[in-house]
């Protein structure tokens, strides 16, 4: 009997741009009817390749063969053609129109030259129902939750009869119970015959939905493996090209004395030095005072609903407060509170014992303040500035640190961090995403501040520099400092936090300590959802 072709096969395909071999040579399969994860850290070519697939670039070289034909997509349009479909990590929806006129979209089939909405309602109901797809398609999609719109983009798919379907970091914006619902969906999708490739850089969710997976490392393959005979351990291995130390419960840290780099810093100040860890130091930690305390802080522009309404929390030395939410429910403002730059309505706000509500970012950093913002190259870094400059910036105006900046010193300071390559007088725009975060953490952690706001402080970057980060994070916990955490990322939140605080409608609506807490018990909070928990604080108030 002859073997049935692959649903797609690309063979030895190679892409470059300009002086960068984004893909070199790879090779992959997918067999009909499975669902295959195309993992790698960033850089490492999957989106390329899968843009490829889907008509949006064109290889330098290599042969492609969907269903056992070779093909040679000038567009998507051709892709489409072939059966491929895309869902990418950023949806493409009209939000004033509904869910049918979103999906029939260029493909209205009229009548008579008319198009009559109720006969795209009820092909696309009909649609829904024969994939187990739950959307009303009459909804408008801007009243729909971030799941429901991207059920809406497979359904735009499928109603182009698409066999080959690609998901483009499926889960990133998505709460756990929306995601599960997606998994779902995917089994359902394969059940009936369709064939999925997933781009997803979550070891977790690899090792739950897909069959097998295929990883890349900067442009090449690494391995193609069978899901059930591996592990996250493995899998972490090839993409980073050594062993990583996945997530660890944040009460695993134990003290460590200051870096070389914030000692020499603190005697140049005329502090007295000392390698002993933060509980011998009496003040804060010794008496347990908050070193952030945000009461009853709102913020509001005029006209327009509240960003933020009546958030009161606390972090105290030697704790990690973590925040979880879907993104856009208040964290970017809360933050922007925090650190300055935007002024709350009401509320007040304290670093240690002292009231900053009004202060300026300046006198906030002075007041014991250090930050790693959300988007680390329009608010962390100067691109065009050297990496000394951006390691100077906010304490520029002292002149001891100045001196100490200086040439191998600051050479030092990057290669305590990891900053790859660490050359002082590189700009910053010259470094990949994650060593340019690396050179946002050394700034921040090395000031000495009691209080540390970290947010997303590992988005966008690849396994082992997450790794680095999550381990900076833990001694800097374990020598008191103060860390409030905000990220999208649920399980940095429960692998590091001491407590979990979950932000809605720029609210805190949930928060407990971090025991025995799951994705999905965070998830009901985060999608506005309520649930009977004796160890959670009442809302909007902290035990």
């Amino acid at each position: 009997m002859e073997a049935k072709p692959a649903a797609v096969e690309m063979i030895e395909v190679t892409r470059r741009f300009a002086r960068v071999v984004a893909n070199d040579r790879v090779n992959l399969r997918v067999e009909p009817g499975e669902i295959h994860a195309i993992v790698g850290e960033n850089g490492a070519g999957k989106s390329t390749l899968m843009k490829i697939l889907y008509g949006l670039y064109r290889p330098d070289s290599g042969t492609i063969r969907v269903h056992g034909c070779e093909v040679h997509f000038r567009s998507p349009a051709d892709a489409i053609a072939a059966g491929i479909g895309m869902v990418h990590q950023h949806f493409m929806l009209i939000q004033t129109f509904t869910v049918a006129e979103n999906v029939v979209l260029g493909d209205e089939r009229t009548r008579r030259g008319l198009f009559f909405p109720d006969d795209a309602v009820r092909r696309v109901a009909e649609l829904a129902k024969g994939f187990q797809i739950g959307v009303d398609p009459a909804a408008r999609v801007g009243d729909l939750s971030v799941g429901q719109q991207q059920r809406v983009e497979i359904l735009k798919i499928l109603y182009r009869q698409a066999n080959i379907i690609i998901l483009d970091e499926p889960t990133a914006v998505l709460t756990p119970q929306e995601t599960d619902a997606l998994f779902d969906t995917v089994r359902s999708l394969r059940a009936q015959g369709k064939t999925i490739i997933i781009i997803t850089h979550k070891l977790r969710e690899v090792m739950a939905l897909s069959d097998r997976l295929t990883i890349l490392r900067a442009g090449r393959n690494v391995a193609t493996l069978v899901t059930a005979e591996t592990n996250p351990e493995e899998i972490a291995r090839l993409m980073v090209g050594r062993s990583i130390s996945l997530p660890v419960l944040a009460l695993d840290a134990q003290p460590v004395a200051p870096s070389a780099t914030q000692e020499k810093s603190d005697q140049d100040a005329g502090a007295p030095r000392t390698t002993e860890p933060a509980e011998a130091v009496s003040s804060p930690r010794a008496n347990g005072k908050p070193v952030l305390r945000l009461e009853e802080v709102s913020l509001q522009r005029k006209g327009a609903p509240p960003l933020l309404s009546d958030v009161t929390l606390d972090v105290r030395p030697g704790e990690i407060l973590g925040i979880a939410g879907v993104e856009g429910n208040g964290q970017r403002e809360l933050v922007e509170v925090i650190t300055g730059l935007t002024r709350p309505t009401q509320g007040r706000i304290w670093i240690l014992d002292r009231e900053v509500t009004q202060f300026p970012p300046k006198e906030k950093f002075a007041a014991g303040l250090a930050c790693i913002p959300e988007d680390r190259q329009r608010q962390g870094l100067i691109l065009d500035f050297t990496l000394r400059e951006n390691l100077l910036l906010g304490r520029h105006h002292e002149p001891h640190f100045r001196r100490q900046l200086r040439g191998e010193g600051c050479r030092q300071l990057l290669e305590e961090f990891d900053v790859r390559p660490p050359d002082p007088r590189l700009r910053a725009s010259q470094l990949s995403g994650g060593n340019q975060q690396k050179v946002i953490v050394a700034r921040e952690m090395t000031r000495g501040a009691p209080l540390l706001v970290a947010a997303q402080p590992t988005r966008g970057i690849d396994l082992g520099a997450i790794e680095f980060i999550h381990r900076k994070l833990l001694e800097m916990r374990a020598n008191g400092v103060a860390i409030l955490l905000i990220s999208a990322e649920l399980t940095e939140i429960l692998a590091l936090s001491d407590r979990v605080a979950v932000m809605f409608g720029g609210r805190i609506v949930f928060m407990a300590e971090n025991r025995g807490l799951t994705e999905h018990d965070l998830g009901i909070h985060m999608a506005g959802g309520s649930k009977n928990d004796a160890s959670a604080t009442p809302v909007g108030g902290i035990a």
